[in-house]
């Protein structure tokens, strides 16, 4: 299982992290053996019971019940192949000030050559873009990546300001 490359390159110094949606934990079991701090979260608790060694996991239906992390702040937030637009502020809220947000998911275009395809599960041109336009944007790619598994994909890396937003 092969976690993300735009989190292996984004990610910052080890910390506190959350992996929201984080499945099986590709992305979960490379920050715990990278020296971070882990929370997983995810509505597949038979996916996610492996994962109880290396990081405090929990299982909840995050579209469909309150947040579980309310009072929680991380240095990291990593979402990868996740979209659920009524939770950009709260996810975002999840981020300390000075942390990092990376979010790597589905795009516009992805419906021509397979799944997801409906549009609530992918992102628009430009998407992740504004909805982090108040913080500062270290890296932004909104692509086609041909090859074995080709996807249209967007992707973020940007830091929370110290202050205000």
């Amino acid at each position: 299982m092969t976690p993300s490359a735009w989190v292996q390159r984004f990610s910052p110094p080890p910390g506190t992290a959350l992996d929201v949606g984080c499945g099986s934990g590709r992305n979960l079991r490379w920050l715990a053996e990278a020296g971070w701090r882990v929370t997983g979260v995810d509505r597949d608790a038979g996916a996610t019971a492996p994962l109880c060694d290396l990081a405090e996991i929990i299982a909840a239906d995050i579209e469909n019940s309150p947040w579980p992390l309310s009072e929680r702040t991380f240095d990291l937030v990593v979402v990868c192949n996740y979209l659920w637009r009524p939770l950009f502020d709260t996810i975002k809220a999840a981020v300390k000030p000075g942390g990092w947000l990376i979010w790597e998911t589905f795009a516009d275009g992805q419906q021509t050559i397979g799944r997801p395809s409906r549009p609530d599960f992918l992102l628009q041109r430009g998407e992740l873009l504004r909805v982090c336009s108040d913080w500062h944007i270290v890296a932004y790619e909104d692509l086609f990546e041909p090859g074995v598994n080709p996807r249209f994909v967007q992707r973020v890396a940007a830091i929370r300001p110290r202050s205000a937003a």
